[in-house]
């Protein structure tokens, strides 16, 4: 690694508005002399043990989460609702003071980011029983979402991968009714990522309740997808307790919003 002034490195590795761990920053050439030095002249200060910000700098949700996928090896995304929100369908969504930040990714998040004080809390979806981590970095299913000018990108779930992670939670933390809102807002949803998110989608139930909220709207956009061109697995699946079954899909789904 080329020689940098020690200033000028913090400067690069930690802007405003971000956060890095003693142990990320150490990797990236920070030594100790240099960490010490900058908290003891409070050009930063530790957040909470081992992870370390701009002095007196609010640091936002993006700016924790922005960092985190910069430093984290395993990638992560924001996803699900959090995504959903951030792409404009928010006004589907029910509003909250403490809000949740859906994230997702095959390793689990680090202990450190449960302590940090933010206003809402972080909630880790893993992603191995939906799809694999390669996944999520090729056919354009992530987007780069601009939270603040001049620093890096969130990195967050497209409007079709984000769909079908909400429907993950269907319906223990989400409600029919909620996701048939926000399936009515999708309208232009793209086939050619739905074809390859089906693909690869590991999860029936996630494959059966997309088809059955589509086929509700009758969007233009599902002509292009066979429902029978995808793996749904076989035998009936209880989705909605004493529900009525769905014979196309072979899933219980509400009686109200049956047919």
């Amino acid at each position: 690694m080329v020689d940098r002034d020690s200033k000028n490195q913090l400067n690069v590795l930690l802007p405003y508005a971000m956060i890095a761990t003693k142990k990320w920053l150490s990797t990236e050439g920070v030594n100790r002399h240099s960490l010490d030095n900058a908290l003891k002249s409070k050009k930063l200060e530790a957040l909470v043990v081992g992870v370390y910000a701009r002095t007196g700098i609010p640091v936002p949700w993006e700016g924790m989460i922005c960092s985190l996928q910069r430093m984290s090896v395993t990638p992560v995304h924001v996803g699900g609702l959090t995504a959903l929100e951030l792409l404009g369908f928010g006004h589907y969504l029910s509003s909250s003071k403490e809000r949740t930040i859906h994230l997702y990714s095959e390793a689990k998040l680090p202990a450190w980011l449960a302590k940090l004080k933010q206003r809402g809390t972080f909630r880790w979806h893993g992603t191995k029983t939906l799809w694999e981590a390669k996944l999520l970095v090729k056919e354009k299913v992530v987007k780069e979402y601009q939270w603040q000018e001049d620093l890096p990108p969130l990195m967050i779930s497209s409007p079709e991968k984000a769909c079908l992670e909400m429907l993950m939670d269907v319906p223990k933390t989400v409600s029919f009714e909620h996701a048939d809102q926000l399936m009515q807002g999708l309208t232009s949803l793209s086939p050619r990522k739905l074809e390859v998110l089906l693909n690869a989608c590991r999860h029936v139930k996630v494959k059966r309740l997309f088809f059955w909220f589509a086929d509700r709207q009758g969007y233009n956009w599902l002509k292009k997808l066979d429902y029978q061109n995808f793996d749904l697995g076989k035998g009936k699946r209880v989705v909605a307790k004493g529900g009525k079954l769905d014979k196309k899909y072979q899933i219980t789904v509400p009686e109200y919003l049956h047919g």
